[in-house]
């Protein structure tokens, strides 16, 4: 598999949309409880200051996607936030630090200073082994901050990186 990324576009609204929607369904990464479907997917994916598209290069295939914004107005607007998902039967396979890469540059491209993730799930050992590994730095631990699906709370990891 050539794992390759590029903007997101119309077209790609029902694929993109699935493979966030497993991350959804599995709830226990995602805050989001709703799902999407084409209509809703494009209007998400469309609002962001840029969605990023995981594909397979040699037949095309979405195999995952980040999602870049800001984490906050004015004064802090130079802060973003974004969010990975991975085909679950492709992950373990470093798409996601793709994403993430992608993401880091692209976010400066767009003029922001540091990366922020809000709310990574304690649970989650793939993500802060990769986020270790990238160099983000730990906010420290809010306690129960996340309901996970079967309705347990987790502590969530928040992170940053200057870019």
């Amino acid at each position: 598999m050539q794992v390759e990324i590029r903007q997101y576009a119309q077209q790609d609204a029902g694929e993109a949309a699935a493979v966030w929607n497993e991350v959804v369904e599995d709830g226990v990464a995602f805050p989001q409880t709703e799902l999407l479907d084409v209509q809703s997917g494009h209007a998400f994916f469309s609002a962001q200051s840029f969605t990023g598209i995981a594909y397979d290069a040699e037949n095309d295939e979405i195999v995952g996607l980040y999602i870049l914004h800001p984490n906050n107005v004015g004064r802090c607007g130079h802060i973003c936030n974004a969010s990975y998902a991975v085909k679950g039967s492709l992950r373990g396979q470093h798409i996601g630090e793709k994403l993430v890469l992608h993401c880091m540059s692209k976010a400066k491209e767009l003029g922001f200073g540091i990366l922020q993730f809000n709310a990574v799930v304690k649970s989650n050992e793939p993500a802060l082994r990769l986020y270790k590994k990238l160099g983000f730095q730990q906010l420290g631990v809010i306690p129960g901050g996340f309901r996970m699906k079967d309705g347990t709370f987790e502590d969530i990891i928040p992170h940053y990186h200057l870019l």
